[in-house]
């Protein structure tokens, strides 16, 4: 017994004089060389930390135990350089001393509680997101977080999803801009740096497509369909280099993800290459279970370890069932060494063999605990995220010298509902959130008179408090009411079949609009909603999301003109839940219809134009924009060749402001058919009152692209058309024919 572990000693005193002479691959071998069975299937063990969780809590008596011998490679919702030492430090423990991987939803912020996704998304600002990303792992990574579960990069195109405010919407080019964006953001320049954390692109895959809009439900999709709509932002996202991918709750045409080899290993490690691991979303292995795909935890943890799964987050199926699998013959252990070995050169890539406790800095945390530069950041992002629908005879900006405000509804004075789902509790939050109330009051001048009346709950069947909310209003020069969704009614396990205003809040804006007086419509969501009647009748309409820990201010900003808003929208606003799902890049029909007016034996709706309420790329500014002399630099291309379009943008209002650029094509007759719509490319130029510019967008061969049947990549001959606007419907057309392929 002695010997052994005196050669084993020796061991380890080689691999460590050797590993700077190795690749990491060769020491991850190495490691693996020394592993027991056990060991090996501990390093793709995931737990949650009992204290804190983003699911049920699941504690084990044994949890500290289990770490000390080695039996876990990761845990998530640890956090705070203390905890994850002290964690740490347990499994330095071990026979081996193999560190564990912190992991935590840090989805928009971790102290500083940026806008929720979708909300960032609107911007369309890529740099803007990267920086945010990389702020919220700097942040996380100084509070002993290894590993970020975003970003999350499913299509949507269905708002009842409540997931939808966690993604960027519904189009896979932007989509794809955003997940890099999300991506090297969390990263930064190399794993490793203490500012930065790994990210994990998921669900994996076409989560945002379940049936329904219910959360956890089937997915059921053609190939053409996943391969160019919900896989594109995953392949951009492997491309960006991310560390790891998480497979998603859902079915994919009767395979549970968790279990789906064709995602995994064709897809993934085999046609993308990816050097990453996968890990499973909570509990997904053992629910294979539940899908009818697998009798027992044992076949659950056959199927996903030889489908490509590595790690099982708080499934308990590969700690329990992996090892009596391999030596029973059915499970080889080439494929445990697989997974282990992906899990462990990201071990290494962070620096955890040389310095366990390189992440766990309690003064670096402190310095991060309250930096005014990120609050700044957070403003500037929620300024960017804000939406403005509606302007009639431009009420807004306001004056700051306006004599008298009131400010109604049930989220003027709301705190942590302006973070949104997926945020941080902390203590002082009541102090650090700018509330939409005390931003508004910073703003104006000193002889502007504040009037409130909250009106209503979010979620009210009450009109008790109209009559207070009338009697402001009435005394008011100008009505502000901030109405929508409660944070916590967006996100996982949010599904909702109606999605209009809750409660009576749109009754609320009827009744403060029939005084008279000037309304200014704030709608706080996380998903788009519907407000037939205030997108009719109110005057001003600013679509503001969550915006997280300087929301107040952001939105203060905007009201009183010290920021245009220039946000756009990167989803489509059903006029009725019966739309859904709605998407500008639908496929036409043999009968198409006309226009919104129905017509017999078209393919419309007897009762609701086809139209969505607000299209894709939609958003307006306090100024107003032009496109002019769209041009070509040629009409007829071959293969290969480039195409440039040019275009003028005019500001021909009376602000200084920001246009999104909007690039369109489409493909006039392929087979399989192609959108009536695609987006291929966008850009923001900052324009003065006045001021013209010329942008120039390149289409590529690779534009012209698309996955066919037999999911071939590539162009067909023909005619196409060029788009470009400022949103999806409003454009100036011109064409080119592609004459070889």
């Amino acid at each position: 017994m002695k010997a052994t572990y005196l050669g084993f000693l020796a061991s380890l005193v080689f691999l460590n004089a050797q590993a700077q002479h190795k690749t990491i691959g060769q020491r991850a071998d190495s490691i693996i060389h020394l592993m027991t069975l056990e060991e090996k299937i501990g390093q793709m063990n995931q737990y949650t930390g009992d204290w804190q969780a983003t699911g049920p809590i699941t504690p084990d008596g044994d949890k500290q135990n289990q770490i000390r011998k080695g039996m876990l490679g990761s845990m998530l919702n640890v956090t705070g350089a203390a905890h994850t030492r002290e964690i740490q430090e347990m499994a330095m423990q071990s026979r081996l001393k193999i560190p564990l991987l912190f992991g935590l939803d840090v989805i928009h912020g971790y102290r500083t509680t940026f806008p929720i996704p979708l909300a960032e998304a609107a911007s369309w600002d890529t740099a803007a997101i990267r920086l945010s990303a990389h702020i919220a792992a700097k942040e996380a990574a100084a509070a002993g977080i290894h590993w970020t579960f975003a970003p999350m990069v499913d299509i949507a195109r269905d708002p009842r999803w409540g997931r939808v405010m966690e993604g960027a919407g519904e189009d896979p080019f932007l989509g794809s801009q955003i997940a890099i964006a999300r991506v090297t953001g969390f990263q930064g320049t190399r794993l490793g740096s203490t500012d930065a954390v790994m990210a994990c692109a998921k669900h994996f895959a076409a989560y945002g497509a379940a049936i329904g809009g219910r959360d956890y439900n089937a997915v059921d999709m053609s190939d053409q369909t996943l391969w160019n709509v919900y896989l594109p932002p995953f392949k951009a996202a492997a491309e960006a280099g991310a560390a790891t991918f998480m497979n998603s709750f859902n079915s994919l045409n009767g395979i549970p993800a968790s279990g789906n080899a064709y995602l995994q290993r064709t897809i993934l490690k085999g046609d993308w290459k990816f050097q990453g691991f996968v890990v499973s979303d909570w509990g997904s292995i053992s629910e294979m279970v539940n899908h009818g795909y697998a009798k027992d935890n044992t076949q659950a943890a056959e199927e996903a370890v030889t489908a490509g799964s590595d790690m099982d987050m708080e499934g308990r199926a590969y700690i329990g069932c992996l090892a009596e699998l391999v030596r029973s013959g059915k499970v080889k252990e080439s494929i445990i060494d697989e997974a282990v070995k992906r899990i462990l050169v990201k071990k290494l890539e962070l620096g955890l063999f040389e310095n366990p406790y390189k992440f766990c800095d309690s003064a670096k945390e402190q310095s991060q605990w309250n930096d005014a530069a990120n609050l700044q950041v957070a403003k500037m992002m929620a300024e960017r995220s804000i939406v403005l629908l509606k302007n009639q005879q431009g009420l807004l900006p306001l004056s700051k010298q306006t004599k008298t405000i009131a400010l109604i509804g049930p989220l003027m004075k709301s705190v942590r509902d302006n973070l949104g789902f997926w945020s941080f509790a902390w203590p002082d939050d009541t102090t650090r959130i700018i509330t939409q109330y005390d931003g508004i009051q910073k703003k104006v001048g000193a002889g502007t008179h504040l009037l409130y009346a909250q009106g209503c709950g979010i979620k009210d069947t009450s009109t008790a408090g109209f009559s207070e909310a009338i009697q402001a209003a009435a005394q008011a020069d100008v009505v502000i009411v901030s109405v929508g969704e409660a944070g916590n009614m967006s996100g996982e396990a949010k599904s909702r079949s109606n999605i209009h205003l809750p409660g009576v809040q749109e009754e609320l804006i009827k009744a403060l609009c029939a005084t008279g007086k000037p309304v200014v419509v704030l709608i706080n969501a996380g998903r788009p909603l519907v407000f037939n009647w205030t997108a009719d009748h109110a005057p001003a309409i600013v679509y503001t999301w969550f915006l997280g820990t300087e929301a107040g201010d952001a939105i203060a900003d905007v009201l009183f003109g010290d920021y245009n808003p220039s946000g756009k929208l990167p989803i489509s606003f059903p006029r009725s839940e019966g739309q859904i799902p709605i998407y500008y890049n639908h496929f036409n029909t043999g009968r198409p219809a006309h226009g919104d007016a129905p017509a017999p034996y078209t393919s419309g709706y007897l009762d609701l134009p086809n139209s969505p309420q607000y299209a894709f790329g939609y958003g307006l500014s306090y100024t107003n924009f032009s496109y002019s002399g769209l041009k070509l630099d040629k009409n007829q291309v071959h293969s290969g060749q480039d195409i440039q379009v040019t275009v003028q943008v005019s500001n021909t209002g009376n602000y200084d402001g920001e246009e999104t650029a909007q690039l369109y094509i489409r493909d006039i007759v392929s087979q399989p058919v192609r959108p009536v719509k695609e987006l291929k490319a966008f850009q923001k130029v900052w324009l003065k009152k006045g001021e013209t510019k010329t942008i120039t967008f390149t289409l590529t061969s690779k534009d012209l692209s698309f996955y066919d049947n037999d999911l071939h990549f590539s162009f067909q001959p023909g005619d196409f058309k060029v788009f470009v606007g400022g949103n999806s419907q409003d454009v100036k057309e011109a064409g080119f024919t592609l004459l070889d392929q």
